[in-house]
């Protein structure tokens, strides 16, 4: 028989408030009403996993780059799931620039560089 004490109980309940609290402020985030029904795919996982940089990606490009940014955007619903394919086409252009503008001081030029790579990271 495992027994916790007193203090691991309240630390985990606080943990786990902790945890609502957070899913309700980035439920409540900027653009998170932008696509309410955007869900990971079945068998997905919302963990970004493909670069941790902060090289200028921009439209027309393809890679893991890509993949990053429009994962993020995916996990802040600013790009639906189904959008995640490593091209940085119109919608994940349009999501960049969304993203942006609601993000200040970001311009809401399109393109990811440092401090929308920082922005993205911190959000």
């Amino acid at each position: 028989m495992i027994r916790t004490t007193p203090s691991f109980r309240r630390s985990a309940q606080g943990s786990a408030l902790a945890a609502l609290a957070l899913a309700a402020a980035l439920a409540a985030a900027p653009g998170a009403a932008a696509d309410a029904a955007n869900v990971p795919p079945p068998g997905s996982s919302p963990v970004c996993a493909f670069y941790d940089g902060d090289g200028t990606t921009a439209f027309g490009e393809q890679g893991e780059r890509v993949s990053q940014v429009q994962c993020m955007l995916a996990n802040r619903r600013y790009l639906p799931w189904e959008a995640v394919d490593g091209v940085f086409g119109a919608r994940t252009l349009v999501a960049v620039q969304r993203f942006q503008a609601d993000h200040p001081p970001l311009v809401p030029d399109g393109l990811v560089g440092p401090r929308t790579w920082s922005a993205l990271w911190h959000a």
